[in-house]
């Protein structure tokens, strides 16, 4: 097995020497190890999240390896770094699959990234686990969402906030790309649905990596000064959280006065800048550190043991990549073949237990079952749930809230196997409606 270590030199120097090796001819391969890419921004303005998920999926696969591997055989990590940059993402998911011949793919954070390399999955007929929350609108054969979908984050969020803040007047602020533009569309329309004044929405978006917050959140507190509850619900995405969060602390905007409720910032976020000012905000997601479960303490005991530390935390998409990782392990082995079409008809229905106490069940439409929680900041940079959801939500790859989406169904599985299947017309219109 290689050794991978987390300077990016060394990934630079295995990623060469992988691509310059022959291909070996198949009956080799079917008995040599089994090749898994990892698929993260380790440079860029990504790289705040996403060097952790290519960490802990070095742990996972070495778990996995001490136990014996896959059918029999050892499990080798194939690692590239996509820099931010979605086109080199798209470059380096080819060059995985055609050069590199890994079975499977766990990678990207942002959608941006996801629809770049989605067509590269699609033609070669590879598969994808991808492990952030997204925007829905989409459902491929080739991929597996293991984040959470608009239902199982954004819309319990805005519930919460209507019925135990009171939030009135809402400030959907993001990072100007498609998870944040359609997210905001379908909650846009949920809180007009809801009977939520035109005017009492505000929607703002800044380019990756912007850091001049000064006159926005000006904006945002004029916004919220006009006599009604106000709340900020962020879908701003990498390193332009630090000084958004900054700019909030240094005009004195407080959790009790409008408080943020964020869909990208989790622990390892956190990690990153004094959190005192930020205590009372608030996130949602579908784990989080300091949830109390015998699965959860055996996970984050395995995590600092193998990263040599305890002072690294974890976080929901951590736990994604564990739930998926460990779904594809189940699917091979019930396959009998890394072969993509056997593992997609095997996946289907393969339950796996999550870090809460609960268990996730891949769905026909290649999401799965998720609780959601909303978390406190809290002053050591943990979060503390103040709430959560009785049973395991569903994932729903297209939204109720959208007229065009409401009629369409994801099913996998014969006889639909069809990705927007619409149950009006009884057609298949194919896999992918959102906006590119």
């Amino acid at each position: 097995m290689k050794t991978f270590s987390a300077s990016r030199a060394l990934l630079a120097a295995t990623l060469a020497a992988s691509l310059s090796l022959p291909v070996a001819p198949a009956m080799a391969q079917d008995e040599g190890p089994i090749k898994v890419g990892i698929l993260h921004s380790l440079s860029g303005t990504m790289a705040i999240s996403e060097t952790t998920l290519r960490d802990v999926m070095l742990m996972l696969i070495e778990q996995q390896n001490e136990a014996g591997g896959v059918l029999g055989r050892q499990i080798e990590p194939v690692v590239v770094d996509i820099a931010s940059d979605w086109p080199l993402a798209a470059e380096l998911a080819r060059r995985l699959i055609e050069v590199d011949e890994v079975d499977a793919v766990f990678g990207c954070w942002t959608s941006v990234c996801r629809k770049s390399v989605l067509p590269v999955f699609e033609e070669l007929n590879s598969l994808l686990f991808y492990p952030v929350q997204y925007e829905g609108e989409e459902s491929q054969r080739n991929v597996f969402y293991t984040g959470a979908s608009p239902n199982q984050q954004a819309i319990p969020a805005v519930d919460y906030l209507m019925e135990e803040e009171g939030v009135e007047r809402w400030v959907l602020a993001g990072t100007d790309y498609v998870y944040p533009q359609t997210t905001n569309l379908i909650l846009e329309q949920y809180l007009l649905d809801a009977g939520v004044a035109e005017d009492d929405i505000m929607i703002n978006y800044t380019p990756f990596g912007h850091s001049d917050w000064q006159t926005i959140v000006s904006d945002i507190v004029a916004f919220g000064s006009e006599g009604k509850k106000t709340a900020v619900v962020s879908t701003i995405n990498g390193d332009a959280n630090v000084p958004f969060y900054r700019e909030l602390a240094n005009q004195g905007v407080a959790a009790e006065d409008i408080p943020v409720v964020a869909f990208s910032v989790g622990e390892e976020e956190l990690s990153g800048f004094d959190t005192a000012p930020l205590v009372g905000h608030l996130a949602a997601w579908n784990y989080f550190m300091s949830v109390e479960t015998p699965e959860n303490e055996a996970f984050i005991a395995a995590w600092h043991d193998y990263i040599g530390t305890e002072d690294r935390v974890t976080n929901d998409p951590m736990e994604a990549h564990y739930i998926g990782f460990n779904m594809w392990v189940e699917a091979v082995e019930a396959a009998g073949t890394t072969d993509a079409d056997a593992v997609i008809d095997a996946i289907v229905g393969v339950e796996v237990p999550n870090l809460t106490g609960g268990v996730a069940t891949m769905l026909a439409n290649h999401h799965i079952t998720k609780p959601v929680l909303i978390g406190e900041i809290q002053d050591d940079g943990q979060f503390f749930v103040v709430w959560e959801t009785e049973d395991l939500v569903p994932g729903d790859a297209w939204s109720d809230f959208l007229p065009e989406s409401a009629v369409l169904e994801a099913d996998w599985t014969d006889p639909v196997n069809c990705g927007n299947f619409n149950t009006e017309t009884e057609t298949c219109g194919g896999s992918d409606l959102a906006a590119e």
